[in-house]
């Protein structure tokens, strides 16, 4: 069984958000010629979920960086989880560095997802995060952290390294950045590459190829197992110096220009020229 593994946000969506209409051509036709598609996300189930093309495509979706697999029918199949005395000391230091800070549990994000936030401005995100009592989210009963993201804005980018600087090796965590503007931490257990990983040994599947595609730091993961990294056209530069091939950029179809014109898993009726 061959598998393409594909991250969300700068790469399988558009900057609008959206998944285009060639992409879900694309989608449709890998599937029906047997291809295992994974979505390997940094979002959580429910901003997922909320992307129309998405709700009927049947497939597994992995969120939050690998902490929490979902199996194609939407059964739980796997969370992996920050302990709350290291979540206290992880957000007391990022406090402390006066970033943003975002909290993704078994309850949602407090005081909220990443993806609203896009197109806040300066001041309204101060002051989301300067008047949210985030002693609140202690609270709650049975209470599952997943990860936390240290969000600084645009022109503060030197703030990223402080934030990795300040937290490296010193607790049970994987660090890793879907933009450049910000650090998401997880459970050590919880990356997109031992999120491919573990599915496998969980359904009992062996993946004969495994075509990674992403645009973020929290992609080079999967790019790590994969047989063939994809990055696309937008990313980075070092995003590209890691992956096996680089294609167009997400609002230049890039996710389908790589399955038929550079990898050539389908066959285009039309001829499109080459980069």
């Amino acid at each position: 069984m061959k598998c393409l593994s594909i991250d969300l946000d700068g790469t399988l969506l558009n900057s609008q958000h959206d998944i285009s209409i060639e992409s879900k051509k694309t989608l449709q036709e890998l599937q029906e010629q047997g291809y295992e598609i994974i979505l390997n996300t940094g979002r959580a189930y429910a901003d997922v979920v909320k992307i129309n093309a998405i709700q009927d495509m049947n497939v597994p979706i992995f969120c939050v960086n690998g902490s929490v697999l979902y199996s194609k029918t939407n059964e739980l199949l796997y969370e992996a989880t920050i302990s709350i005395p290291t979540y206290k000391h992880v957000f007391t230091a990022l406090k402390k560095l006066g970033v943003g800070i975002l909290v993704y549990t078994n309850y949602g994000g407090f005081p909220s997802t990443l993806p609203p936030l896009h197109h806040k401005t300066k001041e309204e995100l101060n002051t989301l995060f300067q008047t949210y009592n985030y002693d609140s989210i202690l609270e709650k009963d049975n209470l599952k952290i997943y990860k936390l993201i240290a969000l600084v804005h645009h022109d503060e980018l030197d703030q990223i390294e402080e934030v990795k600087q300040t937290l490296a090796d010193k607790y049970d965590i994987s660090m890793a950045s879907s933009f450049p503007n910000n650090v998401e931490i997880t459970s050590n257990e919880a990356q997109k590459g031992k999120a491919l990983l573990r599915y496998q040994q969980m359904m009992n599947v062996s993946f004969e190829e495994i075509y990674a595609f992403g645009d973020g730091g929290n992609d080079l993961a999967q790019f790590e197992v994969a047989t063939t990294s994809i990055a696309m056209g937008n990313a980075p530069s070092y995003i590209q110096q890691q992956a096996d091939i680089i294609t167009k950029t997400n609002d230049e179809e890039g996710f389908s220009y790589a399955v038929r014109h550079l990898l050539q898993l389908l066959h285009s009726e039309k001829t499109v020229p080459m980069m």
